[in-house]
């Protein structure tokens, strides 16, 4: 691997919010194809932060910081991978449920994935199962994940699946949940195909969930 893309894959990992951008660009300027940077630099400093946060060896608070250190990179990237036709993993919409105003789960969720080469569109806190309905439509994603940490708006999930349902979406997509009271039985009780105990988790059913559509 190139020295340049260590550096950045290791920026990532240790949250050097103010190292990226220079690294990012010198290794633009250097040739290296988008695809790999995002790749062998960030997605691969992802990984190692994806594996320690599920291990123990990494908080929530260190895994915002190599998230943030990766989207400061990806703000710059984004733009060359578009210009060169590069392919991201895959597209998710993420959102809150229905009566739930808790977002840092979401959003970690959400930096976990982008880390791991999708392309995130997030619907937000509160989205009612029209909305979740609209946002299929209109971004045409591979997965909806959703995120509840009440056991009152959890019940939301399933309302929001019905109308994925209803609206003759739900071949379209695979739907993933999680949050705190939720289980890998609540999730196949209401008809979810998975359920994620934490970011890291989400990121690799995600992955999962994409091989299984191909």
């Amino acid at each position: 691997m190139s020295d340049i893309l260590v550096k950045m894959s290791k920026a990532v990992i240790e949250g050097e919010l103010g190292e990226i951008a220079g690294l990012t660009q010198s290794a633009l300027d250097a040739g290296i194809a988008p695809q790999d940077v995002l790749e062998r630099g960030l997605m691969a400093g992802m990984e190692v932060v994806g594996g320690r946060f599920r291990d123990g060896e990494m908080f929530v608070p260190e895994v915002l910081l190599s998230a943030k250190t990766m989207s400061a990179s990806l703000v710059i990237l984004k733009p060359k991978l578009s210009a060169s036709g590069a392919k991201m993993r895959g597209k998710v919409v993420l959102g809150t449920v229905e009566g739930d105003l808790h977002t840092i789960g979401k959003s970690l969720v959400g930096m976990m994935m982008e880390g791991a080469g999708f392309e995130v569109f997030d619907a937000g806190v509160d989205v009612r199962p029209e909305a979740f309905v609209a946002a299929i439509k209109d971004k045409k994603p591979d997965i909806v994940g959703m995120s509840a940490l009440l056991t009152t708006t959890m019940l939301a999930m399933k309302r929001t699946i019905d109308a994925i349902t209803e609206a003759g979406l739900r071949d379209r997509v695979k739907v993933m949940v999680g949050g705190a009271p939720l289980s890998a039985e609540y999730a196949e009780q209401i008809g979810a195909d998975g359920y994620a105990s934490n970011a890291a988790a989400a990121a690799d059913m995600a992955k999962s969930l994409m091989e299984a559509l191909r």
